[in-house]
């Protein structure tokens, strides 16, 4: 029977099999211990590499910054053409 694991779970198993690959067992000695396949252990290795899921959440992070941005200019321009108009009555 197929066990799905949450990314947090996945983590983990990640983290124990690199503290069991410094202690100088191979990937398949790893993987016989946590019970998942070797090929599962490098797709579950690929998938949650820390460097792309940091990339990734960086990614997020500046496109939220850029449209908070997108919506300041937009409320400044409206700002600036109110006051541009006014300024051009005549009273």
């Amino acid at each position: 029977m197929r066990k799905r694991r949450s990314a947090n779970e996945v983590a983990r198993v990640l983290r124990e099999a690199d503290r069991d690959r410094a202690k100088g067992l191979t990937v398949g000695d790893v993987c016989r211990k946590l019970g998942i396949a070797q090929n599962t252990y490098y797709r579950w290795r690929r998938r949650h590499d820390p460097k792309q899921v940091d990339n990734e959440r960086r990614c997020r992070e500046l496109e939220v910054e850029v449209e908070r941005l997108k919506k300041l200019v937009a409320e400044l321009m409206l700002d600036k053409q109110m006051l541009q108009d006014v300024a051009k009555k005549k009273w």
